[in-house]
């Protein structure tokens, strides 16, 4: 089973930056369409970012301009480098496949974005 682990989270004001890393237990990122969630309280989950096998990109609109999708193969890892934070980005952000594509893989625990004004 494939292991998803999310980091890079933290408290950080508006305006700032922060980037996130997902590892994965397995070579999945150059073999599946993937993306950033996010979830904030109350909230239900929502795809913000997707990056494609052959490295295509798109995101959702809150986040378009300031969030950038991206993936190291070698690594097996995926990054979110998030910039001009607001207080709308807090949440807890996810690594995984692409819900528009297929399954989803088993879910991390998630790194916690917390954005204060």
């Amino acid at each position: 089973q494939v292991q998803l682990v999310e980091s890079g989270g933290g408290l950080v004001q508006a305006g700032g930056s922060l980037r996130l890393s997902c590892v994965s237990s397995r070579i999945i990122f150059s073999l599946n369409f993937m993306g950033w969630y996010r979830q904030a309280p109350g909230k239900q989950r929502e795809l913000v970012a997707g990056i494609t096998p052959t490295g295509n990109t798109n995101y959702a609109d809150p986040v378009k301009g300031r969030f950038t999708i991206s993936r190291d193969i070698t690594k097996n890892t995926m990054y979110l480098q998030m910039n001009s934070l607001k207080r709308e980005d807090t949440a807890v952000y996810y690594c995984n496949t692409d819900s528009r594509r297929g399954p989803s893989l088993a879910w991390g625990q998630g790194t916690q974005v917390t954005v204060s004004s």
